[in-house]
């Protein structure tokens, strides 16, 4: 009862679904239009994210004239970032749903977690990824449009895209170029450029780079022993 409810819970936050409409798409000729909707979606999804920093700032500003106690500023900031962390498929036109549908039937090679492992693990990651911001926004002197934190912007952004793709649309051929270029890749850049700001928030990302190896080459085997 206990672990459902924790699970549920989990679920919950992080928004994900354990049924929702079987949309595979594997099989369906991948065409220049779709590409183009993947490209686009994920330029405007990066664009209002970039754009909702900057509003961020401006309302930061205002925020400071009214000199508030310095913990209801820091609680503010922390709510920000905890939405633009955990729900950022927000700013995505793309159908970012989350579900446990599309894993559930899948074949699944012997090593690979069970379902209920991945909302935990990516709500853990967000809480790094959460702290880690803060502790950047505090260090480049509370500038939330810092290149650092656009460069989170457009991870997040990345990992929504491979998400509908992989999750939502079943195509699992694509998923795997997409997750090691896309993710991963902006994640270890993510990871350096946070470090060489404050060495502990770079740590802070590292497990989200094994995270996300560990989740490309899942996906490499998915796509393997679902392929034919």
């Amino acid at each position: 009862m206990t672990n459902n409810w924790f699970s549920g819970t989990v679920n919950t936050v992080m928004g994900v679904k354990k049924e929702s409409q079987n949309n595979n798409q594997e099989n369906i000729p991948l065409n220049g239009k779709k590409i183009v909707s993947y490209l686009a979606g994920t330029l405007a999804q990066i664009g209002l994210m970039i754009l909702t920093l900057w509003l961020a700032n401006k309302g930061f500003e205002s925020l400071i004239k009214y000199n508030l106690n310095e913990k209801i500023n820091i609680s503010i900031v922390c709510l920000f970032l905890t939405f633009f962390t955990i729900r950022s498929r927000f700013f995505s036109p793309l159908d970012n749903t989350r579900s446990r549908r599309q894993y559930d039937q899948v074949i699944r090679p012997k090593w690979a977690p069970p379902p209920f492992v991945f909302p935990i693990v990516w709500m853990s990651i967000g809480v790094l990824r959460i702290v880690s911001s803060y502790l950047v926004w505090q260090k480049l002197d509370q500038n939330f449009l810092a290149i650092p934190l656009i460069v989170f912007a457009i991870h997040l952004a990345l990992g929504d895209t491979w998400n509908t793709i992989f999750t939502v649309e079943g195509r699992y051929a694509l998923a795997v170029p997409v997750v090691i270029l896309g993710p991963l890749l902006s994640s270890i850049i993510l990871a350096v450029l946070y470090g060489q700001i404050i060495p502990l928030a770079g740590w802070l990302i590292f497990p989200s780079c094994v995270w996300l190896v560990v989740a490309s080459a899942l996906v490499t085997r998915i796509w393997q022993l679902n392929r034919g």
